[in-house]
């Protein structure tokens, strides 16, 4: 595995979340490029709810990262879209719970809808091992 070093360096702002301002890999490795994720589960329903829907995302991001041998902990770069304010807090708490004081490159987006009308979020990662 290649080796993960995130940093916030000295002349730039502290971070004002859960994430790192760069994240540097360095040595042999596998990139892992994942399309963006929504709530949708793996029989194709899609939740009613905001929380809901977030927490699927999560579970969808980990299956992807299980199957390719990573865990949250390989993760780089993560960029989040959501369709409302009132979702972010509910995004951060996911998010956090499910990186567990890991804080990768991040971006998040407040866009004005997806192609399914229905989705309230859409998470796309890198990752490397």
């Amino acid at each position: 595995m290649g080796i993960i070093t995130t940093s916030n360096p000295e002349g730039v702002h502290e971070p004002h979340a859960a994430y790192s301002h760069a994240v540097l890999v360095q040595g042999a490795s596998r990139r892992l490029v994942v399309s963006g994720q929504a709530g949708v589960t793996p029989d194709g329903r899609i939740a009613a709810h905001a929380d809901e829907q977030i927490g699927q995302v999560f579970r969808n991001l980990d299956t992807i990262l299980k199957a390719h041998g990573m865990t949250p902990a390989n993760v780089v770069r993560l960029t989040a879209y959501l369709v409302q304010r009132i979702h972010i807090g509910p995004w951060r708490r996911r998010r956090d719970q499910w990186l567990n004081g890991h804080q990768p490159a991040a971006t998040l987006l407040l866009v004005d809808g997806f192609a399914d009308p229905r989705f309230v979020a859409e998470v796309e990662l890198e990752a490397v091992a």
